[in-house]
């Protein structure tokens, strides 16, 4: 299962900005650091108000996205 949550780097450590729940301990995980300007959407042919569209469009899904059930689905490929 992937999750994907936001948080900030302050004095060494990753500080999240909710704490995820059923997570358990020790699980990897792979930190992307964005620019601190955050993502460019001209460069990749986005507007603002396409995005605040595609993020309210996204959220429907992200519940099932994020339930334990769609873990099935990680090592699709292998399975």
């Amino acid at each position: 299962m992937l999750t994907t949550l936001q948080g900030v780097y302050r004095k060494g450590k990753i500080v999240l900005k909710n704490n995820p729940s059923g997570i358990p301990d020790e699980t990897p995980v792979i930190v992307t650091f964005l620019g601190a300007e955050g993502i460019d959407l001209r460069a990749r042919g986005i507007s603002e108000e396409q995005a605040r569209e595609l993020r309210s469009q996204l959220a429907a899904f992200a519940e099932e996205w994020d339930s334990p059930e769609m873990s099935v689905y990680d090592n699709y490929p292998n399975a």
